[in-house]
């Protein structure tokens, strides 16, 4: 499968300076909003050049972020019988998370603290332009990501990366919502506490389970967590897939931190195959 050229171009230039033995270094918490919050604050200009230490922290932030969706994942199974609440709205950050980490690969940063607080990075005659632009009405956290990542021509027609308009019935933010803010929802099982066996089986169910259209969960239908899961699964497998395709197996740090250690014995991220490829080819 091939993705737009000037998209996979600027992944690997992403990536590139990630190839080497320090493949299991972070930065430190918050570096890449420091870095751009540093470089709004030294410019007047709203486009300059940038180096390789801003486009590696985008590198490093979208597999973090995507790290944390798997995270969330977890926690969101582990916790379907004892808590759909907080299953909901774990699977919903998961979910969450790997669209914000496919933004950043695309190049987007949002800054709340800034007046001119978005950024976009692109390649232009292989070198990295950093696009500082004003912050619109829409460009809460959760808008801005979605959007950038479902306006992008890999992704337009992909029914896994929705706008997620919160106010309709059938969105993940609009299904966070609910759990998260409305009154009267009661529904709360005896706690029942977490389980190895039971998060295996249940990660297993995931994993297997038969679609034809991508399930958005629904307000309607609270607490959706079939659905919840199912489309935060296939969030981390597609944001893995991407990578596979673009980096193929040429980056040391990419193919180390595809599967994670901390959940290697949990998650192999298999799909249902027939299904998968049908959605991600419509």
């Amino acid at each position: 499968m091939a993705f737009d050229p000037a998209t996979t171009l600027q992944i690997q230039l992403m990536f590139e300076g990630l190839n080497t033995n320090s493949i299991n270094v972070f930065p430190a918490a918050g570096s890449l909003r420091e870095l751009l919050s540093t470089l709004i604050d030294s410019t007047s200009h709203d486009t300059l050049t940038v180096g390789r230490p801003t486009v590696k922290s985008f590198a490093t932030a979208a597999v973090e972020m995507w790290h944390k969706a798997i995270h969330s994942f977890i926690l969101s199974a582990s916790m379907t019988k004892a808590s759909p609440v907080w299953s909901s709205v774990s699977g919903y950050y998961s979910s969450h998370y790997s669209i914000r980490g496919f933004a950043h690969l695309l190049g987007y940063f949002l800054l709340y603290s800034k007046n001119k607080s978005t950024i976009q990075i692109e390649i232009s005659n292989h070198q990295h332009l950093c696009h500082i632009l004003p912050k619109t009405r829409n460009d809460g956290e959760h808008r801005f990501y979605w959007r950038k990542v479902h306006e992008h021509s890999d992704f337009i027609l992909d029914p896994f990366f929705t706008m997620n308009i919160e106010f309709d019935d059938v969105s993940d933010s609009g299904h966070r919502n609910k759990a998260n803010y409305y009154d009267h929802l009661y529904g709360f099982p005896t706690f029942q506490i977490l389980d190895e066996k039971y998060l295996k089986d249940r990660l297993q169910v995931i994993s297997g389970m038969e679609f034809y259209d991508a399930p958005i969960p629904s307000k309607s239908k609270y607490p959706d967590l079939d659905s919840i899961q199912l489309v935060a699964y296939y969030r981390l497998v597609k944001f893995r897939s991407f990578l596979d395709v673009i980096l193929e197996t040429k980056n040391n740090y990419w193919n180390y931190h595809r599967r994670p250690t901390w959940c290697s014995n949990l998650l192999n991220f298999q799909a249902a195959m027939t299904d998968f490829a049908k959605i991600y080819s419509e």
